[in-house]
């Protein structure tokens, strides 16, 4: 039997997302109750990262222990894939040791080659396409805090990134309408745009997309291996920052959320991530607990 791989939210249905978060939600009360769930007892998961983490790496290991199962940390510089192994050949061997895999990296292509390869699930914990985990955390907090985002508006201020592209993958499967506001030379990939039809619409300010929203949402303006580009970048998402003035354009309950790490003063100013419409700390909290979630679906 074929595993089941998640590489982007589009490998679950509608259902199975909305049963996800739910999960979440029971999963963190169970945490939070001191109520002991171990049905991973002696279940391995193998951590590759290409890439740097905190919350990624914390939230999948602490995960793992609290449903008795075990995390192994991989890196370049302790595997072979750091010296050049073909991927195929190492997607062989982890999936006949470990129960589940997860990684971290940068092109995309490189995680369905894994995948493909691979004996056991999959997980993408980011790649320069797409960060789907972090979606399953950002909508079980919307949920938390203000019920189903069916029908609701997003907003997306800024790069056309890995994030941006899940957030549009995400309108098409919780049904919201996602308006994205990027600079010329930064907007997200077409064909991802396209596939998302009505759900997610291009507009031409950071004033238009947040106008009316129920969620407001951004990330770093220059991402993993774009740090030369910072200057650059400064210059180009100057008008697309998150300030008090763009939050008051969006619904007088809107939250805003941001995946971290932050750059306050640049993205988002400190007013607004320390201000009362912020979630970002039960959003990055929640990566915990809807990918336990999340693997136990995978791992059923």
């Amino acid at each position: 039997m074929n595993p089941k791989h998640f590489l982007t939210l589009l490998d679950l249905s509608a259902g199975e997302l909305q049963q996800l978060v739910r999960r979440g939600i029971e999963l963190k009360a169970l945490n939070r109750s001191g109520t002991i769930h171990e049905p991973f007892k002696h279940k391995v998961l193998a951590m590759v990262f290409e890439k740097s983490s905190t919350r990624t790496r914390m939230s999948f290991e602490v995960g793992m222990a609290h449903l008795g199962g075990h995390a192994i940390f991989l890196s370049p510089r302790d595997t072979q894939l750091g010296r050049g192994e073909a991927i195929e050949d190492t997607a062989r061997v982890l999936s006949r040791m470990a129960d589940v895999i997860m990684i971290r990296t940068f092109e995309h292509e490189k995680i369905e080659r894994f995948a493909e390869y691979s004996s056991v699930p999959v997980i993408n914990a980011l790649t320069d396409l797409y960060h789907p985990c972090q979606l399953l955390a950002d909508m079980q907090t919307y949920h938390e805090q203000r019920g189903d985002i069916r029908g609701k508006t997003v907003a997306w201020i800024g790069d056309g990134n890995n994030m941006c592209h899940s957030y549009i993958n995400a309108a098409r499967q919780f049904d919201f309408t996602l308006k994205i506001a990027c600079p010329e030379g930064y907007l997200p990939e077409p064909d991802i745009l396209e596939s998302a039809g009505d759900h997610a619409i291009m507009t031409d300010s950071a004033l238009a997309a947040a106008d009316g929203a129920d969620l407001v949402v951004t990330d770093v303006w220059a991402s993993m291996g774009q740090e030369e580009e910072q200057a650059k970048r400064e210059r180009a998402f100057a008008a697309y920052q998150v300030d008090a003035k763009l939050m008051q354009a969006a619904a007088a309950d809107a939250l805003f959320m941001h995946c971290l790490p932050a750059h306050r003063g640049e993205e988002v100013t400190a007013d607004v991530i320390d201000g009362p419409q912020s979630v970002v700390w039960d959003e990055a909290e929640n990566r915990l607990h809807a990918q336990k979630a999340l693997l136990e679906i995978l791992l059923a």
